[in-house]
This record gives C-alpha cells, sequence and structure tokens, in this order.
C-alpha cells in the first residue's frame, strides 16, 4: 500500500511520492518565539515528528527544516512592552533566545526528534533580500508608493493568488502585516518593512531599498527554499497558518519562479473545555504547566492521540485517562520482562516493518492514522496479556512483545527508550521515584508479613495500599502494583 496523505492545496487524499525516491524533504513552521510554548505549539511539532518517524520507518532519509521567527512585530512589541512595565532592560534578540530555548526544552522533554536543520530569519537576511529582488525583476512586488524604503507583493499581478485556501482576491481580508500606507492595494503584503523611529536600530539591516528587516511571509519562502532547494515535497504547519502565512509563502514563491512545495499538510488546533484555545480567552495551557502535571511520555500520548488534522480536545480527565491507557501497555511489558521472554528485535528497518501488524501499517499509510495504529497496539496488549494469563506459548508472546515494542518504537513512545529512562529530571519524575521506593519498601514488609504467616499484618498493608490508590496483583512471579 502507497503512503496517501492529505494535501490542503488539492483538498483530498493523494497518493505520496517522494521527488527523490528514498528521501523525504520537509519543511514545517516552526515558532515566532515571542512569548512561552503553549499546547498547540507542542501538537503542532509532536505531528510532525510523528510522521517523520514513520517515514523514517519506512526506509526514508528524511530532512525536516523547522524555522524559528526570531525578527518580528510581536517580539518587538513584546520586549517593549516589558521595558515600559516593568523596567526591563531585556533586548528584543535576548528575548527570542530566551524563548527559543524554552520551545527547544519542552520539545525535547516530549521525545520530539530534532530537526535536520533549525534556521534562525535574523541569519538568513540575505537570502531574503534576493528573493524580493527576484519578484522586483519579475513585476510581481514594488517599492512603497510614499518613498518608504518598505517593497510590498503586488497580489493583482499573480492571478492564481488564493488557490491554496480556495479564495478570490476580492474576497478577502485587507493583509494585516503592515500598515497600510505607501501601499497601491490593501491586500498587498510586506516583503520588506521599512526601519522605524520607535524600533531599535538593532532590528534592521541594510537592503536595497533602505534599511528595514523581512516581512514575515518572505522569511520562510527564503529558508525553505534554501536548505531543501527549490521544489521540496512537503510544506507543514498549523490549520491557523493556511491564510494569510501559507496563502503569501505559495503566492510569492511561485511568482519568483519557484516549484516550491509539493504538498501542503496542517495539523488541526487544540480546544479547551470546548473553546478553540486563545489568549484573548485566557484559555491557554502552557508546556511548563503541562509537563508539570504529567509525565512527559503520557503528555507524548496524550497529544498524539488523535488524528493529526482533527481538533484536539482537551479537558481536566484528558491527561488522567491517557496515563491510564499507556499504563495499560506499560504493565503489559512489565509482566512480559519478568518472564524473561525470548524476545529478538533487529536494528534493520525492513526487518522490523516485515514485523509490523499489517493493520498498523495500513493505519500510517493512510494519512497516518494514528486513532487506528494506537487501536492495534492495544489489541496486542490484550492479546499477549491473554497469553500470559493462560501460560500460553512464550514464542508466541514474545513474538507479540517484538511487536509492540516495535510499534512504540515508530511512535516515539518505547519506555525503554534511553531518553524516557534517563527522565526530563522534574519534580514529577523525583516524586515517581520516591513512589516507587515507598511501594517497594511495604511490598517487602507484606512478603516477610506472609512468609510468617502473619495474614492480619499482610492484610492491613495491602488495604492501607488501596486506600491510597494502589492496586496490588499478586503474580507467581511475585506482587505487582499499579494506580488504580
Amino acid at each position: 500500500m502507497k503512503q496517501r496523505i492529505y494535501d490542503s492545496r488539492a483538498q483530498e487524499v493523494v497518493d505520496f511520492e517522494p521527488r527523490e525516491p528514498g528521501r523525504v524533504g520537509m519543511y514545517v513552521c516552526g515558532p515566532t518565539v515571542q512569548s512561552a510554548p503553549h499546547i498547540g505549539h507542542l501538537r503542532s511539532a509532536l505531528v510532525y515528528d510523528q510522521m517523520r518517524r514513520w517515514f523514517e520507518a519506512t526506509g526514508h532519509e528524511v530532512t525536516l527544516i523547522r524555522n524559528v521567527t526570531d525578527i518580528d512585530d510581536k517580539i518587538l512589541d513584546h520586549s517593549r512592552a516589558a521595558q515600559r512595565d516593568s523596567g526591563s532592560t531585556e533586548q528584543w534578540w535576548a528575548l527570542a533566545y530566551r524563548v527559543e530555548r524554552e520551545f527547544t526544552a519542552a520539545y525535547d522533554a516530549l521525545g520530539v526528534l530534532p530537526p535536520t536543520y533549525e534556521p534562525r530569519a535574523t541569519a538568513n537576511i540575505a537570502e531574503m533580500v534576493a528573493l524580493i529582488e527576484r519578484l522586483l525583476e519579475r513585476d510581481h512586488a514594488y517599492p512603497a508608493d510614499d518613498g518608504s524604503a518598505s517593497v510590498y507583493f503586488d497580489t493583482g499581478s499573480w492571478p492564481a493568488y488564493g488557490e491554496l485556501t480556495r479564495q478570490r482576491r476580492d474576497q478577502m481580508e485587507d493583509a494585516a502585516d503592515s500598515e497600510p500606507v505607501g501601499k497601491r492595494d490593501p491586500r498587498d503584503f510586506a516583503l520588506w518593512k521599512a526601519h522605524r523611529d520607535h524600533e531599535p536600530a538593532s532590528a534592521s539591516w541594510p537592503s536595497p531599498w533602505g534599511r528595514g528587516r523581512p516581512g514575515w511571509h518572505v522569511e520562510c519562502s527564503a529558508m525553505a527554499t534554501r536548505y531543501l532547494g527549490e521544489e521540496f515535497d512537503i510544506h507543514g504547519g498549523g490549520l491557523d497558518l493556511r491564510f494569510p502565512h501559507h496563502e503569501n509563502e505559495l503566492a510569492q514563491s511561485s511568482a519568483a519562479g519557484l516549484g516550491f512545495a509539493r504538498h501542503w499538510i496542517h495539523n488541526g488546533l487544540v480546544n479547551t473545555g470546548g473553546q478553540k484555545m486563545s489568549k484573548s480567552l485566557g484559555n491557554s495551557l502552557f508546556a511548563s504547566e503541562l509537563l508539570g502535571t504529567a509525565r512527559p511520555i503520557v503528555l507524548r500520548y496524550f497529544l498524539g492521540s488523535a488524528h493529526y488534522r482533527s481538533v484536539l480536545e482537551y479537558s481536566e480527565t484528558s491527561l488522567s485517562e491517557a496515563e491510564a491507557a499507556f499504563g495499560r501497555i506499560e504493565g503489559f511489558l512489565g509482566r512480559a520482562g519478568e518472564r524473561a521472554l525470548p524476545v529478538v528485535i533487529s536494528y534493520d528497518w525492513r526487518e522490523r516493518l516485515e514485523r509490523l501488524p499489517e493493520a498498523f501499517v495500513e493505519a500510517m499509510n493512510d494519512d497516518f492514522g494514528i486513532p487506528q495504529a494506537l487501536a492495534v497496539l492495544h489489541g496486542k496488549v490484550r492479546e499477549g496479556n491473554a497469553l500470559l494469563d493462560a501460560d500460553g506459548d512464550e514464542f508466541a508472546a514474545a513474538e507479540i512483545v517484538a511487536q509492540v515494542s516495535i510499534m512504540l518504537d515508530v511512535l516515539g513512545l518505547n519506555p525503554s527508550d534511553p531518553g524516557w529512562v534517563a527522565g526530563s529530571g522534574t519534580a514529577d519524575d523525583a516524586a515517581r521515584s520516591a513512589l516507587d521506593a515507598l511501594v517497594d519498601a511495604l511490598l517487602e514488609q507484606r512478603r516477610d508479613a506472609r512468609a510468617n504467616r502473619d495474614f492480619a499484618t499482610s492484610d492491613a498493608i495491602r488495604d492501607r495500599l488501596q486506600a491510597a490508590g494502589i492496586a496490588l496483583e499478586d503474580t507467581p512471579n511475585g506482587t505487582r502494583w499499579s494506580l488504580s
């Protein structure tokens, strides 16, 4: 079965064929580093990490570029507001770098693989200037009519403008990425923004049109083509970026004569309490809060459990439900580990792919159907538990353990992976370690009591643990415990 993906430009599921067999080039719009990462940022990064892992699991070499927008109106506004309201001396570039590190730490905690390269906008100004010059030469851009250093993309010069979102130009909202002064049409968007007196001098660069800085949209076009070439396989990002950001990227890149992205993919947004998450509603869920509430591997399980194109619903019970679901997987692997089953897993991707359940492969090939793939995973866990309960064929049980482990590897959820075993060093990790030690000590006392036929003490310890929400299971290989 071929890989199928939903192409936002075609608005249908299509066969995916890389430009170059065995190689996939992906560009993902990364964060504008103005403020701390929230659940929407985490979900988007995780979606493309899942896709990348599946491409690699099927033998592709993936080049994934995820940019950092480190110069933007919002960054300058946040820096200026902090200096005005709290007396901060932090410069805009220091704020951007500090927030960038917060994003990196959050991605790392979730097990999101580092991109092949992560270019910053401020390090690619020359490429942006060159792209703007190319558009001017082709008469798809013009200098501002007010004599400033600003340059705008002429949306009226490109008949295909609006093709990504299926909009007619006369129905579009005015471009809000710059002041309307000097524009021929309010829908034209900024390619280069003239330096303004109230902005720091360090936030501007020389150009043929005067000092200024790039517009948001031109940044991604320049960085994508610099590192992936004039045509590449996939451009991804959140659904909220389709218009105007991705629409404008497509228009200016195509107008410049670039093949640009063959396919466009957009991940769904996050709802909290049935409402779209937004700063104006005050319902943002920040990465630091979430990582302090749940184990990172459980948070990854939850964020990646819905189909990437669907809305992810977050409620007060979401993480506890995810903990219970993932706990069943861990419980099976723990039981299997106690049996010392003869599990053998090859490092060769072909052999690993052949051992995956056919239904799992079909789900992943069908537009990255993670919910269906997880259903296959849990089905195998139930099948494996039934074999262990019946003291069944240990080789059959070992094969199920191998299949479960490979599926978890593909999803970035294998609890035995060194990244998870090492832990993130959070307070939650310390609490779980302390709980392990306390429960193990009580279980040792219970074993001693049972060995001495002191069943009253044994039952009292069991009751104390159950009252604390800890369930016990006595097996021929010892007592297992879990949070009930």
